[in-house]
């Protein structure tokens, strides 16, 4: 008991420091801000968005985006990246009509060196040709009206080389109203959005459905080949632009507005999400894997199980060791369940469901494993029919 009590309360400890100390990871206030001015000239922006197997999800999510009430000019490439269910004829089919300037593109083959993903996003940027902006944007987003128009205002008004937004992944089902506002949380808690946005700081990531880029810094910085082999492209992007050479100004933030459209009707779905490039992330290294594996462990399980145990105890007269077990225990658990809360705001979902968070971290713990052991299966980053190989993570 006395080392389980010791346990909790560095625990307890670790999740103080995580809700006033860790640049406000939990909060969800980073929005677009409001009564940005008008730019005195609005740019050109050229919409990228990669495409693979996507036939199924442009209907209900292309249309949204060409019919954007841009006050400037506005096109959109979408390359496809050797689709094999008729995801070319089907954009070109959506983009017909006056006022949707819309470009498809066929794909070439993988070059070597590349990840998929980001070869996409380069031969798109090249059939853009001259433009202010480049929106990278993924298949499954939809925009609201006025979506557009408000990430470039911010740009313009805060001088800023990147403006993405996380998009409102979806949460219907009873599985992805269990994973994905935890994922959300877990991606703030490793990149917190205000460190992002403050220039000064060295944290910089992007959430890959919804990046603005000003064309002219992203080439001074060396271009996309400068990420070419990035498995997390919008991480690697986010860390070229705000280091150097150009150590630009660079935002993210959350919104409800614009939205993924992919649905995860099952577990395996959002399994395969996460396992894909979790061990991506930890740069391929069982240290780290176990070294994070044992972090979740202890600061997410370790307080629930304490307060449970020291209440047991002293439900049987074991003494003062259960009691500060219980207490920190409890300390810890509550601290935690109540930095859920605001992700699950942003989700409309019950509070109710902030202390289950524990057992979430233990599945997200079992997802790391499984993408560590997929990878050394040689079936790491597996993605609609294309494997990736070992990488850079994150840039």
């Amino acid at each position: 008991m006395p080392i389980l009590a010791g346990a909790c309360l560095l625990a307890a400890m670790a999740w103080v420091y995580l809700l006033t100390g860790h640049g406000g990871y939990w909060r969800t206030d980073q929005r677009l801000p409001d009564g940005s001015p008008d730019p005195e000239r609005w740019p050109s922006v050229a919409a990228v968005v990669p495409a693979r197997n996507e036939a199924a999800i442009l209907p209900v999510t292309l249309p949204s985006l060409l019919a954007q009430d841009y006050p400037g000019t506005f096109s959109v490439v979408l390359v496809d990246d050797g689709s094999t269910d008729g995801t070319g004829p089907v954009a070109t089919g959506l983009g017909g009509g006056p006022g949707r300037p819309l470009r498809v593109v066929a794909g070439s083959p993988l070059r070597p060196g590349w990840a998929g993903k980001v070869w996409a996003m380069a031969q798109g940027a090249e059939a853009a040709g001259t433009c202010d902006f480049l929106l990278f944007t993924d298949a499954d987003i939809s925009y609201p009206p006025g979506a557009l128009t408000a990430l470039v205002r911010a740009a313009e008004a805060g001088r800023r080389a990147l403006v993405s937004q996380m998009a409102l992944l979806r949460a219907d089902t009873r599985w992805e109203q269990v994973i994905v506002p935890a994922f959300v949380y877990f991606f703030a808690q490793l990149y917190p959005f205000r460190r992002v946005n403050r220039p000064e700081s060295r944290t910089a990531a992007a959430a890959g459905g919804c990046m603005l880029v000003r064309r002219e810094v992203l080439a001074a910085a060396g271009g996309l080949e400068r990420i070419k082999d990035a498995r997390i492209d919008d991480v690697a992007l986010g860390r070229l632009l705000k280091r150097p050479p150009v150590r630009a100004r660079c935002w993210l933030g959350f919104t409800s507005d614009v939205r993924s459209r992919r649905p995860y009707p099952r577990l395996a779905g959002l399994w395969d999400m996460v396992a894909r490039s979790a061990y991506t992330q930890l740069r391929y290294s069982p240290v780290l894997l176990a070294a994070t594996v044992l972090g979740l462990v202890w600061l997410y399980l370790v307080p629930p199980a304490g307060a449970i145990a020291g209440l047991a105890g002293l439900a049987a007269g074991v003494g003062r060791p259960a009691g500060w077990c219980a207490a920190a225990g409890l300390a810890g658990w509550a601290i935690m369940a109540a930095t859920y809360l605001p992700v699950l705001r942003l989700y409309r979902l019950s509070p109710l469901r902030a202390p289950g968070l524990p057992l979430i971290a233990l599945l997200y713990a079992a997802m790391t494993v499984d993408s560590a052991r997929r990878h050394h299966a040689g079936r790491g980053g597996e993605w609609k029919g294309r494997t990736i190989g070992a990488g850079r993570g994150s840039g």
